[in-house]
């Protein structure tokens, strides 16, 4: 007799099977199971059924790290493969201030800021005020009277601490060491050892999250994330690391954090505790705090979704780096601020560098890792290189979309075009933020794009947008340098007779106005020359050196010769820049290698067009107004003040060197030459 189909768990069908079942036994073949006291029977077995086949899916689902739902579960699962997820991240900030002691009777020689709570943030940021603490004492000399606390890193949180004593009793029964603060930052533990708790010396036990280089006397300690976001500390058994000794007396301090939330905080007061070298306390003297860098840095607790995304990709490393994957996965692991990370090869480039790896990391708070963080990731990572390999950090490099759309709606639809045009607006901001765009690999996909556009308000009817790619180039000012931007995307050459990419304007050593950078293709079509070009007028851009580089539109690089650039146009948080533009070939554009997309809003544009043939208001279309899908515009990338002092017109509607004006339809200008160079 077949039993039921056990993959069945709704309840109204395991009660359907228990029927089919009893009515294959001749006992109830005719029984009316709906009417008799049976369906109330079959009602509770049906449903015990169902809650038994419910669980039992439940706890099979929680035994793969993949399936797994309860954060216990999937962190549990992830220390079996030894990952250990990211603690919460208190954010940090970096204050300076002195202490004027020329008043005292008594003239210290230094000044301790002991650790724990030193400021807490001013009024002026909302509503919450927040504690910040240093995990360890500060000691600075007094120099004429004055004692200078430069450059102090601050954590925001609660300084606490626990206490722990080993087991006196033989054999001693297993310890477990559990800090009972949730939101801990583990960065932040420091953790010592006394023989008893009446010692007056202590040891300090490191943290290792590996067994490399883990002898039997080595002080060190691991970290395991348990239940409820606590964490448990873990002391060596005599062979990996130096074993625990009875009533050994063991002290920790550590940082609790509000994570994310403290970003952002400038204004400090002091609330902290100041000793002289005699351990008097000090609570006159001190200056006002100085913000030298407002809090960043504050992050929650890492995701399920991370751990089960990063979990099984450090497991397939083995500690050791040999491919592309193994250093991405990681850079995290050692580096906590990385947002994305993007690794490949030297074999890739061309020409080829072999023996090298090529790293680029995004991290969450700034645009570019610091140096000193680059120089001490390389060696970090010289553990698990394997010999010969040599890993070299890169500088982010951003590769910018700018979008110009032209976005048709009906307006009997709409209130008006400003109201469509800020959902608009709204829609690609949220894209431009998603985290689609912001990884290293990311596609700018023009059709999603176009739809996102079309599907922001019913009045849309349709859009045309139009795309162009950028780089930044940062030039070394005052000396002679080459420069290499590769796009990643193949350039369109939309004109032969030139000016198919733009920069914005620089000025270079023996020129005294602005240039511009643009191109002239060559007879073959794949590749070009370079030259600079003024505009004295809106229709007489002059070129002053007609070979200065060369561009390959396929492989979309341009390689700018020596050149002494004195000075930009526009700057970049007060970094100057030359932005070089272009259009791409596809409107599809990939951050290939070490290129990060962005889809930059400032530098696009939103222009709302009236429907007239869907709203009816001229339905046969004489006059429906056709935008071009190409790129028009200006023949340089301009300041605001520039297009005032030169009013430029498109270069697509002007003849260079006329005195008169003349539509060229798609065509480019031809520019004169000039006999100036530098």
């Amino acid at each position: 007799m077949a039993l039921v189909n056990f993959t069945d768990l709704d309840f109204d069908q395991i009660k359907t099977s228990l029927k089919d079942y009893l009515r294959e036994n001749s006992n109830f073949t005719d029984y009316d199971f709906e009417g008799s006291n049976l369906s109330n029977i079959l009602d509770v077995l049906a449903y015990n059924t169902y809650i038994s086949s419910y669980n039992a899916n439940m706890v099979s689902n929680e035994v793969f790290i993949d399936s797994a739902t309860l954060r216990e579960n999937v962190v549990a699962l992830a220390r079996n493969i030894g990952y250990t997820p990211r603690s919460r991240t208190a954010a940090k900030a970096i204050i300076s201030f002195f202490v004027d002691t020329t008043g005292f009777t008594t003239k210290p020689v230094t000044l301790t800021l002991k650790k724990g709570i030193v400021t807490t943030s001013a009024s002026v940021f909302g509503s919450e005020s927040y504690s910040f603490c240093i995990p360890s004492d500060v000691t600075v000399p007094v120099v004429d009277g004055i004692a200078t606390f430069n450059n102090v890193t601050i954590y925001e949180g609660t300084y606490l601490t626990s206490n722990f004593t080993v087991s006196s009793e033989t054999p001693a029964p297993p310890s477990r060491y559990i800090l009972e603060n949730a939101n801990i930052d583990t960065s932040t533990l420091e953790v010592a050892v006394r023989d008893t708790q009446s010692s007056t010396s202590s040891r300090k036990y490191v943290f290792s999250d590996t067994l490399i280089e883990v002898t039997d006397t080595s002080r060190v300690y691991f970290v395991q994330e348990i239940d409820d976001q606590r964490y448990e500390l873990i002391f060596g058994d005599g062979v990996f690391g130096e074993k625990l000794k009875s009533l050994n007396y063991i002290e920790v301090s550590y940082i609790t954090s509000n994570g994310s939330a403290a970003n952002g905080v400038s204004s400090f007061n002091f609330n902290g505790r100041i000793v002289d070298n005699n351990n008097n306390l000090i609570s006159t003297g001190i200056s006002i705090l100085s913000t030298v860098n407002e809090s960043v840095g504050g992050k929650e607790i890492e995701s399920v979704d991370s751990v089960k995304r990063f979990a099984p990709k450090i497991y397939s490393t083995f500690n050791r780096a040999v491919t592309a994957n193994d250093y991405e996965a990681l850079i995290p692991k050692i580096y906590p601020e990385t947002e994305s990370v993007s690794a490949f090869g030297g074999e890739e480039l061309s020409p080829p560098k072999y023996g090298k790896v090529f790293i680029t990391i995004k991290p969450f708070y700034g645009p570019y890792v610091p140096d000193s963080i680059k120089n001490n990731l390389n060696t970090m990572l010289r553990k698990y290189s394997v010999a010969g390999i040599v890993t070299e950090i890169l500088d982010l490099k951003y590769l910018y979309v700018e979008s110009h759309i032209n976005a048709y709606y009906n307006p009997s639809l709409a209130a008006n075009s400003d109201a469509v045009k800020a959902v608009v607006s709204n829609n690609i901001n949220a894209y431009a933020d998603s985290a689609e765009m912001n990884k290293y690999g990311a596609k700018f996909k023009y059709s999603k794009f176009q739809a996102v556009v079309d599907n922001s308000n019913d009045s849309i009817t349709s859009n045309i947008t139009k795309i162009e790619i950028r780089r930044n180039l940062k030039p070394s000012l005052n000396q002679n340098a080459e420069y290499e931007l590769c796009f990643g995307n193949a350039f369109y050459i939309k004109n032969q007779n030139g000016y198919n990419i733009k920069s914005s304007g620089f000025n270079i050593f023996g020129i005294a106005d602005t240039v511009y950078l643009s191109d002239s293709p060559d007879a073959n079509g794949q590749t070009g020359t370079l030259f600079l070009f003024t505009l004295s007028s809106r229709a007489n851009p002059t070129i002053v050196s007609s070979n200065v580089g060369t561009i390959d539109y396929g492989r979309a690089e341009v390689l700018i010769n020596p050149i002494n650039i004195i000075g930009t146009s526009k700057q970049v948080q007060n970094i100057p820049i030359i932005e070089i533009s272009g259009c791409p070939q596809s409107n599809d554009v990939i951050g290939l290698q070490d290129l990060y997309l962005q889809l930059d809003i400032n530098n696009s544009t939103i222009d709302m067009i009236a429907d007239n043939v869907t709203s009816g208001d001229n339905t046969s279309g004489t006059l429906y107004t056709a935008t071009s899908s190409y790129m028009v515009g200006d023949i340089a990338r301009l300041t605001e003040s520039e297009k005032t002092n030169t009013s430029l017109l498109s270069s697509d509607t002007y003849v260079v060197g006329s005195s008169n004006l003349e539509l060229l339809g798609d065509s480019n200008p031809t520019p004169t030459s000039s006999t100036s160079g530098y």
